[in-house]
């Protein structure tokens, strides 16, 4: 090939990549398409494993011979198709088994034998909706059940009660039993337990006369799905914080990543597994763990009356010998720390509350002190206000510290700036060993302001997790906002702002201002602050600001607490001022000077005066 025909070849390959990439579709509609495609998908499923197995098959035959024909075919297709538990295919409707308890009222599916519906009777949606924890046609549980050479999905057998309607309460209990019955005497038995006072429900599988004498039975595959409902006014939010939660063989408990759509599968053996959404749970526990390699996945939906999609497939092993069995409970209820801890399991880990010292602070300061101000019906609002002014006394003796190291380094403003302008045409490291000699002689620790008030960052950074997880704050009003659990709105824009919202969180505009008002009273107050770079000055200020896009979706109990934090910091301040006398400090310090100093220098010193030597001897 000559030279013309190859730079002929190379523009017209440079013309189609340049085509090609001109006409790629753009990757936010294509993950738009695919999101909306999976949760009508999604729908379209369940709707269809339930719909499906609750509609007969209709007999369009004319005659009474092509009827009977048709029957036989059909027989031989459910006998083909379900072994010895044919005759647990009904065409004909089976009633419900309806249980009600003190909690909740839960409907179990005779088509499937699952649990269908429930309804927490302690709870309303954010729009004052009986809330259904499950709905109907948004749950599908499935067992795959090895009988011979077939493997019988549980959701198309009928399962019998004695009885279709269930009372219980207070601490009694109540079994039930639902069979699907097959030839031979073999049977599948749902064994239920339902307590009047717990969110608990036993859950027993056993399996009668399916294996033969000696044998053992296959691992059976479980497979669930879920489409989380809506419950609370802040849509994004609650989506943000639902996902599936797991406890693996080590009592360690995960979660697939609430904040977008992931699919995992686990690397160990699991014992139960959990559908969380923001305040509520759906728990399955499992005696037996289920098998290493379960399928989790998570989808977002774009359906205003839905969160997200959860669908897991799991495989647990029955239990050995005639009649094995396998042994489940259920949890549907609020992820309430204390009624989460009381079920077992370490159900509570479903409560997102922070990660190491943060988590701790959370279980043994504040989720105690919060509970035990809750008992007398105060009011949330007058409980998070006792509860601040608790914390804030048990940060009294740090506060006081740092308040105490300010004034000394204040008193020192004036000798700090005698020795600026002593050393200011000097070496900055002869400067700065100057002025730790005087901090030294002085008895004055330049960290001792800031070392007290590291003290607070791990209850700081504790709140911020407990209040916007805290269910006790769902639904109580204080002042202007309804619901402390989340935004309180005093105006509602017609347009959304990027980071900040579409409404103005009147308790996060406070607590932005009376933050900035701290943060220019810490600084008259701290010695040095004049010297402060201005650019850190600003940044200083600005942060609140920052702050203000940040919580202004966040529960708006959280931003009332910063609130009151910063009020009772001010008295504190305020205080501090009329009880400490700068001129007794002062008088202090220069008796200090004047006592003799064995102690070494400090590391600190010790490492500048080991500068000073080696730049002098340089140069």
């Amino acid at each position: 090939m000559d030279r013309n025909s190859i730079i002929g070849l190379l523009l017209i390959g440079a013309i189609m990549l340049g085509f090609t990439i001109y006409n790629k579709p753009d990757r936010e509609a294509l993950d738009k398409a695919q999101k909306e495609q999976y949760t009508k998908d999604s729908i379209a499923k369940i709707s269809k494993q339930n719909a499906a197995i609750k509609s007969p098959p209709t007999n369009t035959s004319s005659t009474e011979g092509d009827s009977i024909e048709s029957d036989s075919l059909a027989l031989a297709k459910k006998i083909a198709q379900y072994g010895p538990f044919a005759q647990s295919i009904k065409d004909s409707a089976v009633a419900d088994i309806h249980v009600e308890t003190d909690l909740f009222d839960v409907v179990v599916e005779a088509k499937g034998g699952a649990i269908r519906s429930v309804e927490l009777k302690n709870f309303k949606t954010w729009d004052k909706h009986p809330l259904q924890l499950i709905a109907s046609d948004s749950n599908v549980f499935n067992f795959n059940i090895p009988v011979g050479q077939l493997i019988v999905p549980t959701s198309a057998l009928t399962f019998e009660a004695t009885k279709n309607n269930y009372k219980v309460s207070g601490k009694d209990s109540i079994s039930i039993q639902l069979v699907a019955k097959g030839d031979g005497g073999q049977s599948i038995v749902y064994d239920y337990t339902f307590h009047g006072n717990e969110y608990t429900i036993g859950y027993n599988v056993n399996f009668q006369g399916i294996t033969a004498p000696g044998a053992t039975m296959s691992p059976i595959a479980l497979t669930w799905n879920q489409l989380a409902r809506r419950q609370e006014k802040n849509l994004s939010n609650e989506r943000n914080n639902t996902t599936i939660y797991y406890q693996d063989i080590e009592n360690e408990v995960d979660k697939i990543n609430p904040l977008s759509a992931e699919k995992y599968t686990t690397e160990k053996a699991i014992n139960w597994i959990g559908f969380k959404q923001q305040f509520f749970t759906s728990v399955l526990i499992s005696s037996s763990p289920f098998q290493t390699g379960a399928s989790l996945e998570t989808r977002n939906s774009d359906k205003d009356s839905l969160t997200k999609s959860m669908h897991a497939d799991l495989i647990v092993n029955p239990s050995k010998g005639a009649n094995p069995s396998i042994h489940f409970n259920w949890y549907f209820g609020p992820t309430h720390y204390a009624t989460l801890q009381k079920s077992g399991f370490d159900l509570q880990k479903q409560i997102p509350l922070g990660w190491g010292i943060f988590g701790w602070v959370n279980k043994l300061i504040v989720i105690p002190a919060f509970n035990f101000l809750g008992q007398f019906n105060l009011g949330y609002g007058l409980v998070i206000l006792l509860l601040t002014l608790y914390i804030k006394l048990l940060l009294l003796v740090f506060q006081f510290r740092s308040y105490m190291s300010q004034a000394k380094m204040r008193v020192l403003k004036p000798e700090m700036d005698e020795l600026n302008d002593k050393f200011k045409d000097e070496d900055p490291l002869k400067k700065q060993q100057a002025v730790m000699e005087l901090y030294r002689t002085a008895g004055v620790n330049p960290l001792g302001g800031c070392l007290p008030m590291l003290f607070q960052i791990p209850i700081l950074f504790a709140l911020f997790n407990f209040f916007p997880n805290a269910i006790e704050l769902r639904q109580q009003g204080f002042l202007w906002a309804d619901d402390l659990s989340t935004y309180d709105s005093i105006v509602n824009l017609p347009f959304t702002i990027p980071f900040y919202g579409n409404h103005v969180s009147l308790f996060a505009l406070m607590m932005t201002v009376s933050t900035i008002i701290y943060t220019r009273m810490n600084n008259q107050l701290s010695a040095g602050s004049s010297q402060m770079m201005p650019q850190l000055k600003w940044m200083m200020y600005l942060m609140p600001v920052i702050f203000l896009f940040v919580l202004n979706s966040y529960a708006a109990g959280l931003n009332y607490y910063y609130f009151l934090a910063n009020i009772i910091t001010f008295a504190q301040q305020f205080a501090f001022r009329k009880l400490v006398d700068d001129q007794k400090i002062h008088a202090q310090i220069q008796e200090n000077k004047k006592k003799p100093k064995k102690a070494k220098a400090s590391s600190f010193q010790q490492r500048l005066e080991e500068m000073a030597k080696t730049r002098s001897q340089g140069k």
